[in-house]
């Protein structure tokens, strides 16, 4: 069997080696990728594949139509947004997700892109590096204030845990409704929620249903003190509306780790859009998260190897 690496799993040389080494023992050999954007070279490495691992770089269509072989895409990521899974399935060939490996990474950067803005520590460290100090940049607390949470799945659910140890009172909008709702969290219609928070923090999916789902209208209803923190994916915010908003101060601010195109973002018009923190998609990226995602994506290997697939998309 050959499974194909992709692109780098972001764990070390060893860990990777000790995941490697009981499939090996088993007759399984691996060849180790760089990410590409090279259509024609990702056809050429996974041409005899019969698995391959990949993290968020695109697979698409033509490629996995070229992979003769394939029977299994093992993605080192929870959104498979990336990968075309509507040819996979025509393929018949397998495809699982790494779910969960960074429930706790994205919640604890949408506290820490929270604070950053409520506390001004990018003006007020300016500030102190030019031997100035804080006059006219007084801070917020998130004590008190109402958390929107759209998306109440694994990573919304600790978001609102989060907030809630702050002294936050938290709204949740969940298109499920369950049983196991915690005390502290009301659940609430996307409208109504909009309406009162003055944190909206988006957690959902990107899908049909969610895409474009915050736009001119929604920003409308946020009040004008609130701010917008996207951990979701660029397209379930209208980028163009946003960018309105922001520039006509409907409303305080936006927090986004993720845009319409992935960083880096050349000339992209968000990058000029006032009161705005931004970051290169770095939700997932911990030390933490990064081997446990490692752990999944190898355990997802061994459980299709074994007929028992797990974290199963296809």
């Amino acid at each position: 069997m050959k499974v194909v690496i992709m692109e780098s799993l972001g764990v070390s040389e060893q860990k990777l080696q000790a995941l490697k080494a009981p499939f090996e023992a088993q007759g399984v050999e691996f060849v180790q990728c760089e990410k590409t954007v090279d259509i024609g070279k990702k056809k050429k490495e996974i041409k005899d594949a019969d698995a391959v691992m990949l993290a968020n770089m695109p697979l698409e269509a033509e490629v996995i139509e070229a992979a003769e072989d394939l029977k299994f895409i093992d993605i080192a990521f929870t959104g498979v947004n990336h990968v075309a899974v509507g040819t996979a399935k025509e393929r018949g060939i397998s495809v699982s997700n790494a779910a969960g490996y960074s429930t706790e990474a994205v919640a604890e950067l949408g506290v820490g892109m929270v604070l950053s803005v409520y506390r001004k520590l990018r003006e007020t460290e300016e500030r102190c590096r030019m031997g100035l100090d804080k006059t006219g940049l007084i801070g917020i607390e998130i004590k008190g204030k109402t958390v929107g949470v759209v998306g109440f799945g694994a990573i919304g659910r600790r978001s609102a845990e989060l907030f809630h140890a702050f002294g936050a009172n938290i709204l949740a909008n969940k298109k499920h409704p369950s049983d196991d709702i915690p005390e502290y969290v009301e659940l609430t219609d996307l409208n109504g929620l909009l309406e009162r928070s003055d944190i909206v923090l988006l957690h959902c999916p990107l899908n049909d249903e969610t895409k474009g789902m915050i736009g001119k209208e929604q920003i409308a209803l946020m009040k004008s003190n609130s701010i917008l923190v996207n951990l979701a994916r660029g397209p379930v915010v209208d980028q163009e509306a946003l960018i309105e908003a922001l520039r006509e101060k409907k409303i305080a601010g936006a927090c986004l780790d993720v845009f319409e195109t992935e960083p880096p973002l050349i000339n992209d018009p968000i990058t000029e859009a006032p009161a705005t923190l931004l970051t290169p998609h770095i939700g997932f990226a911990t030390r933490e998260a990064l081997e446990e995602r490692a752990d999944i994506v190898f355990d997802n290997l061994a459980a299709w190897m074994s007929g028992e697939q797990k974290n199963a998309v296809l």
